[in-house]
């Protein structure tokens, strides 16, 4: 694939999850929709979303609720298009999506594979190709990242690192829509800053895309060592995207956190 058409088909994915045209995210003005269930939609989306910002770059596609419409309106034509996805300007959207009890929720940053850059990162363990069959011991904590437990039917395929038969590093990739693969991994802590986490998404990516997929990559941009794995693993930055949740749900990730 080249990257034109890889970013062809991401922008066609993109248009699914926010049921509008993929044209829609290369234009000049923003463009507001009303968000619908799509079965071509990404997986782990919870459609009909009530706010939810995209941004490619150049504008913000929001897909909204009939009840928030005029409030996201009125916040994307306030503020720039990237100043509406940091604070202090979140602030904003914040006070107001708390009148209808609603908070920002998720924020991250999505990445495709540079063809230009792509390429075979080395490190000092054996890597081995996994498959479903593979994953049944896999479901725990330390490989939370890497593979979803709540959908083991999307994990199709994967690398793994071994030091001297154990395992010590996985990447997985979820079959999250029809096109695109998204990538996931986890280094445990002793093996860390060794070139495991790029050998691993490197030869990952070229695996997904011999299956004639688009691998994808998604970080929270202060997540640092995650980010830069993707940059030094040959992937740009494509799209941000931002959510608003119920404040009962959001005060439930909070508290699961506290407790772990």
């Amino acid at each position: 694939m080249t990257n034109q058409e890889i970013l062809t088909i991401a922008l066609e994915q993109s248009a699914w999850d926010c049921n509008c045209s993929s044209k829609d995210f290369l234009l000049d003005t923003h463009v507001i929709t009303e968000s619908k269930k799509c079965e071509k939609a990404r997986a782990y989306l919870p459609l009909p979303l009530e706010c939810d910002l995209v941004s490619y770059g150049t504008n913000i596609v929001a897909q909204v609720s009939g009840r928030l419409r005029e409030t996201v309106s009125s916040y994307i034509h306030t503020y720039s298009t990237a100043h509406c996805f940091e604070t202090p300007n979140l602030q904003v959207l914040n006070e107001e999506l708390k009148k209808f009890d609603m908070g920002v929720c998720f924020m991250a940053e999505y990445f495709l594979p540079d063809m230009t850059k792509l390429k075979t990162q080395s490190c000092d363990y054996e890597l081995k190709i996994l498959h479903q069959a593979d994953f049944a011991e896999l479901y725990t904590p330390q490989w939370s990242n890497a593979l979803c437990e709540r959908r083991k039917e999307k994990d199709i395929i994967g690398v793994g690192a071994y030091d001297k038969g154990t395992l010590i590093g996985l990447a997985g990739a979820s079959a999250d829509c029809e096109t695109m693969y998204q990538i996931g991994i986890d280094v445990l802590p002793a093996y860390r800053k060794k070139g495991v986490a790029a050998a691993l998404t490197s030869a990952l990516s070229f695996e997904i895309l011999a299956l004639g997929k688009v691998p994808f990559y998604c970080a929270a941009w202060s997540n640092i060592p995650s980010v830069r794995n993707a940059i030094k693993s040959g992937f740009r930055p494509a799209w941000v995207e931002l959510s608003a949740r119920n404040l009962q749900i959001i005060r439930g990730i909070n508290q699961e956190q506290e407790n772990k």
